[in-house]
C-alpha cells in the first residue's frame, strides 16, 4: 500500500485511535486479515468471523510487525477503532486508488472468472506495472485488499467481482470504480440463492451500469456468445465491445482446435489484425477467457502480435484450477478442485477427454473423480444428474462420484445413462476414492478431480501426486 500515516487512515476511515503513540507512524506494509501474513509495517485488520475473531490475534499481529491494528474495540496495542471494519477498509481502498488514479479493470461472470483475471493480469503486467489479487478474492473484503496492494507506479488494477446476491458488485464497484467492465458469462453457479438464470444476469450487469459514459472512456467488454450477457449492452452508458467466436464479435477466434494434449489453438482477429495463438491451458472453455483477456489488453494499447504471445506463454497463476502434473510413472493427474459448477464441470469433463485422446491409442484411460456441487438449490438433483450423464456421453472411462447425495445423484446419472459394470462407482470420502485409485491406475491414465470448493477435493489429488517419485506440473 501507499505509505500513510495512522493518523491519516483514521481520519479516511473515521475511526477512533487506541493505544497508538504516535499517530505519525506510517503503514508502509500490506493490509492483512491472517495473522500469519503479516511483515514489518502491516495494517492488520480484524475481523470476528463465525469460527476465528481476528481480534484474538491482534497482539501476535503486532508482535510480528504490523504497526497498527483497524478493529471494532481497543485490543490493547496499537489500533484504530471503527464501527464496521469492512466498510473502513472498503473506504480506504476506494481513497488510495483515487489518489494513485490506476485504471481499474473488473470482471465477473457465473464461471471462469479466476482463470480468465489471470490471464488479463499476464497480459497488462508485460506493458506496465499491474495489481491482481491472489486466487480468488472477489468479495467485500478481498476485493479491497487487492486494491490496497496498489503502490505509486501501480497503472493496472485487475480485480475480480463475485456475488451471491442482487447489489453485491453494485457495492464492489463502488469500492474501487471500474472504467472497463467485463462480463464472462450467466451460468448457474449460485442459482439456489438467485433463483434463476435472469436474477444472475440482473446481478452481473451491475458491472456494466457501474462503468463512466463512453465520453468518459468506460468500457464495457461483453461476450457476443451469451444472449443474457449481450443483452447488457442496453444497461451501459459505457462503450461495447464484443468477444466471442460469433461473427459480430470484434475480437473473435477462428479456426478452433486443440492439439493433441488438449490445449486449445486459434487464429486471434481483432480490429487491428489477426495472430496465431496456441494456449499452455487445458480445455476449449479457454478460448472464451483468452478472448475476454484479449479484448482487454486491445482497449489498453497491447498490438494482436503481443497480446497472441502473450496468451501463448501464459500459464495458471491460481492453485487446483486446471493444474496438471505428469507422473514419473506415466500417470497424469489434473486438479481443478478449487470449486465447482454445471458450466465448469462440463467443460473440465471435456478437457479431461481432448487430454486423454492420445493416451487410449496406448490403452490409457480417462477418469473423472467428480464431488458435489453446492449452492444449485432445487436444480441440484437435476444438474448432478446431467454432468454424470455427460460423463457417459463424452465415454469417459471412469467415473468415481465421491460423497455424500449430491454424489449419489452423479452416479445415479451415468447408470441411467447406460454405465454398466465398474464404469461408474460410488465412494463415501475423498480417502476411499484416494484407496480405490491407487490400486487402479496404471501408466497413460489421465485422472480429473473437481468438486466444489466446500468438498476438499484436492485432497485425492494431492495424495495421487504424493506416490509419483518425480513429476513436472505444466500449465502453470
Amino acid at each position: 500500500m501507499i505509505a500513510l500515516s495512522l493518523a491519516e487512515i483514521a481520519a479516511i476511515v473515521g475511526g477512533q485511535p487506541h493505544d497508538i503513540p504516535d499517530p505519525a507512524v506510517r503503514v508502509t506494509g500490506s493490509v492483512v486479515y491472517d495473522s500469519r501474513a503479516v511483515e514489518t509495517g502491516s495494517l492488520f485488520a480484524a475481523f470476528a468471523g463465525e469460527r476465528v475473531d481476528g481480534h484474538d490475534y491482534a497482539r501476535r499481529a503486532v508482535e510480528a510487525g504490523a504497526v497498527a491494528v483497524l478493529a471494532t474495540r481497543p485490543v490493547g496495542v496499537p489500533a484504530i477503532v471503527v464501527d464496521d471494519v469492512v466498510r473502513a477498509l472498503g473506504a480506504l481502498a476506494r481513497t488510495v486508488v483515487e489518489r494513485l488514479g490506476a485504471t481499474a479493470v473488473a470482471l465477473t461472470g457465473s464461471a471462469g472468472k479466476t482463470s480468465t483475471k489471470d490471464l488479463i493480469a499476464q497480459l497488462l503486467q508485460r506493458s506496465a506495472p499491474t495489481v491482481w489479487p491472489e486466487g480468488n478474492l472477489n468479495n467485500e473484503i478481498g476485493l479491497p485488499v487487492t486494491a490496497l496492494r496498489a503502490v505509486e507506479d501501480t497503472r493496472y488494477l485487475v480485480l475480480e467481482m463475485g456475488a451471491r446476491y442482487i447489489g453485491d458488485i453494485r457495492y464492489l464497484t463502488g469500492l474501487v470504480p471500474p472504467r472497463i467492465g467485463l462480463v464472462l458469462n450467466v451460468g448457474t453457479a449460485h442459482i439456489g440463492e438467485f433463483g434463476g438464470r435472469e436474477q444472475i444476469a440482473q446481478a452481473k450487469g451491475e458491472l456494466v451500469e457501474s462503468l463512466p459514459s463512453a465520453a468518459e472512456g468506460g468500457v464495457a467488454v461483453l461476450n457476443a456468445d451469451d444472449p443474457l450477457v449481450r443483452a447488457m449492452v442496453t444497461r451501459t452508458k459505457a462503450r461495447t465491445v464484443l468477444f466471442g467466436e460469433s461473427d459480430e464479435a470484434d475480437v473473435r477466434a477462428e479456426n478452433v482446435r486443440l492439439t493433441g494434449t488438449g490445449q486449445p489453438a486459434f487464429r486471434l482477429r481483432t480490429p487491428s489484425g489477426c495472430s496465431d495463438v496456441t494456449l499452455r491451458l487445458y480445455g476449449e472453455h479457454h478460448v472464451s477467457n483468452a478472448l475476454a483477456a484479449a479484448a482487454v489488453a486491445h482497449e489498453l494499447g497491447m498490438s494482436v502480435d503481443e497480446i497472441a504471445v502473450a496468451l501463448s506463454e501464459a500459464g495458471t497463476l491460481s492453485r487446483w484450477r486446471m493444474e496438471v502434473t505428469e507422473r514419473s510413472d506415466g500417470v497424469t493427474i489434473v486438479n481443478d478442485a478449487y470449486n465447482a459448477n454445471p458450466e465448469s464441470m462440463r467443460a473440465a469433463l471435456r478437457a479431461l477427454v481432448a487430454m486423454g485422446g492420445a493416451s487410449r491409442a496406448t490403452g490409457g484411460r480417462t477418469w473423472a473423480v467428480l464431488g458435489p456441487m453446492a449452492e444449485l438449490g432445487d436444480e441440484s438433483l437435476a444438474e448432478h444428474d446431467a454432468v454424470g450423464r455427460l460423463a457417459v456421453r463424452l465415454n469417459v472411462s471412469k467415473l468415481v462420484a465421491v460423497g455424500g447425495r449430491e454424489a449419489s445423484w452423479l452416479q445415479l446419472g451415468a447408470y441411467n445413462e447406460g454405465s454398466w459394470g465398474e464404469e461408474s462407482v460410488h465412494v463415501s470420502d475423498a480417502q476411499a476414492a484416494v484407496d480405490l485409485l491407487r490400486s487402479e491406475l496404471r501408466p497413460g491414465d489421465v485422472v480429473l478431480v473437481k468438486a466444489s470448493r466446500s468438498v476438499g477435493l484436492e485432497r485425492v489429488a494431492e495424495a495421487l501426486i504424493e506416490n509419483a517419485t518425480e513429476g513436472e506440473v505444466s500449465g502453470r
